[in-house]
């Protein structure tokens, strides 16, 4: 039987260097230094970068992502505890160990 589901796992669990939100975050690093709005916010898990949703006008979190080849981005938002691998195009959750 063959299995033509798409992916369901990141290949760059490597990449993952911060699993920790921050404490306080004031909102999306761009959205605030350009006066603009946002929806949601999303945290790279290579650099800790807070950037907004693609939900939100701007949509710096993708903005990062493409330009720095961070693939992985996680949800900043309350209560959530999901990441997103742009290469893979899968949502998954990952604890620190």
């Amino acid at each position: 039987m063959r299995d033509d589901s798409p992916m369901t796992t990141c290949s760059h669990l490597d990449q993952i260097t911060v699993f920790e939100l921050p404490e306080n975050i004031e909102g999306c690093v761009e959205c605030l230094a350009m006066g603009s709005r946002w929806v949601h916010l999303r945290m790279c898990q290579s650099c800790g970068h807070i950037g907004c949703c693609d939900s939100s006008p701007n949509r710096h979190a993708t903005a990062h992502a493409k330009e720095t080849s961070h693939p992985i981005v996680r949800s900043a938002e309350d209560g959530e505890d999901w990441s997103w691998c742009y290469e893979d195009n899968v949502a998954f959750v990952v604890t620190a160990e």
